[in-house]
């Protein structure tokens, strides 16, 4: 019998699978934390993720509060709130945010933490569910997306939050102390002021 390695994130994807059954599947791991689901057109993507998944998901979550403050930017976090279009898309982001509003609940960026494959996937469910911008943290590196007519364009800085500096919150996520990075974060926000 193999056991779970709940050190590293665990991936499942599983093909034929109707909406209906995707929300019954869904229900039964309504009281499981740290376990997302994902659907597409009969596509399912079951993810279990480790610690460390979760500590720098927190973490792109405290820095951008952070800048939100600083700027005086209106927000709502909505974390890992599960996005759908019924009978096509479902999707639970790591972290995702309203901005301009404190009290919107659909996201303008949802943020994707990878340790495992799949981000091409993850950008076709958020397409079906109209997200403008979606980013990938991989391997100490952000890749960005904005939704186009035609689809996702790659671009290098952020478009609902043009005056970060991605690469600052890069540096920044892979600091070892948790309270000089966010000390170190403010201080270059408040550098571009």
């Amino acid at each position: 019998m193999q056991t779970l390695d709940r050190t590293k994130d665990q991936r499942l994807v599983h093909s034929g699978m109707s909406w209906q059954q995707f929300k019954l599947l869904q229900e039964s791991f309504t009281d499981s934390p740290g376990v997302r689901l994902s659907y597409y057109r009969g596509e399912v993507e079951i993810l279990a993720v480790s610690p460390e998944h979760e500590s720098i998901s927190r973490m792109i979550a405290g820095l951008l509060i952070v800048y939100f403050m600083e700027k005086e930017i209106e927000f709502n976090p909505l974390g890992s709130f599960t996005q759908e279009k019924e009978e096509e898309a479902s999707a639970q982001a790591d972290e995702s945010f309203a901005i301009g509003s404190s009290t919107a609940t659909t996201p303008e960026l949802s943020i994707e933490v990878i340790f495992t494959s799949g981000s091409d996937r993850k950008l076709t469910r958020y397409q079906a569910l109209g997200v403008p911008e979606v980013w990938f943290w991989e391997d100490g590196l952000f890749r960005l997306y904005h939704l186009r007519e035609f689809g996702y364009e790659r671009i290098e800085h952020s478009e609902v939050l043009p005056d970060l500096n991605i690469k600052e919150l890069s540096r920044c996520l892979m600091m070892a102390s948790k309270v000089e990075a966010v000390k170190e974060f403010r201080q270059a926000i408040l550098k571009e002021k």
